[in-house]
């Protein structure tokens, strides 16, 4: 065994903590870490790292759920501590985010990439000084021109929305699945 596949997974969903952002387009991140724990049965809840984490198995493979309770923009210090740990890695991190620039509904996976202007990515990619691991990101560009961007990501979902975020979140979590199972680039044939 080489010391990579010894490594846990983390995947890590970005967003901001609290009730007044649970339901915010800029919480999807933690909306899919959510996702996936109910669908393995684990709780997010132990706190490491200014993180809350949950452990679970997917496909043999011991996976770290993580949601940074750091604020968007600073989630790269709370990431950064939990990728130091020697059980851990950044080649086996896959950071899920929303994404302005894509249209809703809408994922990309990529195995690496720049912020693209994601506030929580370019803190990622600042404090581990690489913009080399995994990212799901996933699209909430309205059909119509927005005043402000800062806002529009912290609205709530309108109600007419919920239940593509419900698809969303199927689709997105079926995709950390097959990255795990068989890799970044079969993922991203299936999933772009």
């Amino acid at each position: 065994m080489d010391a990579l596949s010894e490594k846990k997974w983390l995947v890590v969903g970005l967003g901001n903590p609290g009730l007044r952002y649970e339901k915010t387009r800029h919480n999807l991140g933690f909306m899919l870490i959510d996702r996936l724990a109910q669908k393995l049965q684990t709780q997010v809840k132990r706190e490491e790292c200014r993180a809350l984490v949950g452990r679970c198995q997917i496909e043999n493979q011991t996976v770290e759920l993580v949601k940074p309770q750091t604020f968007m923009n600073l989630s790269g210090e709370a990431v950064s501590c939990l990728v130091k740990k020697s059980d851990r890695s950044v080649e086996k991190m896959i950071v899920v985010s929303d994404d302005l620039a894509l249209p809703f509904g809408k994922i990309r996976l990529r195995p690496k990439g720049s912020h693209g202007g994601q506030n929580g990515l370019r803190s990622i990619i600042d404090c581990l000084r690489t913009p080399d691991f995994i990212r799901l990101r996933i699209g909430i560009q309205p059909e119509h021109p927005i005043g402000s961007a800062s806002s529009f990501v912290l609205e709530n979902f309108s109600k007419s929305d919920l239940t593509e975020v419900e698809n969303i979140l199927e689709t997105s979590a079926d995709a950390i699945f097959d990255i795990i199972k068989n890799g970044v680039e079969k993922a991203m044939a299936q999933y772009n």
